[in-house]
This record gives C-alpha cells, structure tokens and sequence, in this order.
C-alpha cells in the first residue's frame, strides 16, 4: 500500500496534520505545535496503527532523517500528558540512515544504518547493519563502526560493538537487540518509538 494511502486510512487527520506541522516547521520555519501537542499526537498515531495492523514496507524508510523531536523519557497511555518533550536544537544535527547497498538482494528485509550527531565542526557517527523483519514495524540494529571528526579531520575511526561480539548480528535474537517500532512513516516524516520507551519523530533530509 502506497504510504500516503496507508495515511489516509488511518482516519485521523488532525495527529497526522500535527506532526507534518511540527515536521514541516522544523525543516522550513514556521510556528511549531507545542510539545504536549506532539506527544499527544505520537501516542495517538500509536494507538490507531496499532489497532488497525497497518504494515509499513522497508522501502518507506529507506534514505536520510533528521531527528526533529524526542521525548525525554519513556511515554506510555497513562503519562503522556504529563511527558516532556524538545525540539531538537538546531546546532546539534542528529542524523539517522537507511541504506540499502546494491549488492543486497532485492526484497532482503537488512541493510546498513548509520546515526550521526553534529555540532559545529564536531561529528560523531555510528553505522552498522538493521534488519525489518516485517512483524509490528520493527527495526532492529546494531552498530559495530564509530567515526569522529573535528573540522573534517578523522580522530578516531574503528570498531564500535553495543552487543555481544561473539554473535554475528544476523544471528542474535531480536530481543537481544535495540529497536525502532515505527508507527507512522510518510514521504515527509517518519516516527517510531525505541525499546527504552521514548518517542521521535525525524523529518526527511533531502540534502545529504
């Protein structure tokens, strides 16, 4: 299902109306809902794409997103009216990818992700591999490079494991492994929540 179609059948417009605001806003100036109304508006996308077992493809997600908005701690249905939130200063570019190079096969559910923070002429990257198994919109991953720069010049470039290095990613189980369980990705934004609980919303980075 083409993703704007899988928007409009979520048969809420004004969550979807919100984070396209918040997104849009983010990436071009312009007034910004509050951070209540993007918590709220997270936690009810949840719920809809939850209720009605919309399935989002890998395609979807594939390309360059920058981190728009995150919520400072875990958010369930009971304390989200209570949550904090921040728009992500725009000094500090957080970056996330998904990239599937031509060597993959077509319709592999893997590829490598890459997650970067900039601030200034200071840039820290992570990358690794992801799997999209397909099951509730889950992407699990798992980094093993690390890069930092200063001014363009490489300090530090080498391995970097979050997770047991004695098991090849594509063999670890999945609730072994950190996650993004997307539930709500369009052409213009995508956002998830990840496996400590906290919700986020990227917008897509045209230029890279």
């Amino acid at each position: 299902m083409p993703i704007s179609n899988v928007v409009q059948s979520l048969d809420a417009p004004a969550f979807v109306a919100t984070l396209n605001q918040a997104a849009e806003a983010f990436r071009d100036g312009g007034k910004r809902p509050n951070a209540q109304a993007v918590i709220a508006a997270m936690v009810a996308a949840e719920k809809v794409v939850k209720q009605q077992r919309l399935a989002y493809p890998l395609e979807a997600l594939l390309g360059h997103w920058r981190l728009c908005f995150t919520t400072l701690s875990k958010v369930n249905g009971q304390s989200f009216q209570t949550a904090k939130g921040i728009y992500v200063p725009k000094i500090a570019q957080a970056q996330i990818s998904f990239i599937q190079p031509a060597e993959i096969e077509p319709n592999s559910p893997s590829g490598d992700i890459g997650n970067q923070i900039q601030v200034g002429s200071i840039v820290f990257r992570v990358t690794g591999s992801f799997r999209y198994p397909g099951k509730k919109n889950l992407l699990v991953f798992d980094f093993n490079q690390a890069q930092f720069s200063i001014l363009g010049k490489t300090l530090y470039s080498g391995n970097f494991r979050s997770g047991d290095q004695a098991i090849a990613f594509e063999q670890r189980a999945i609730s072994k492994l950190p996650f993004f369980a997307f539930f709500l990705i369009t052409e213009n934004f995508i956002a998830a929540r990840g496996r400590g609980g906290g919700l986020a919303l990227w917008v897509r980075q045209t230029e890279y």
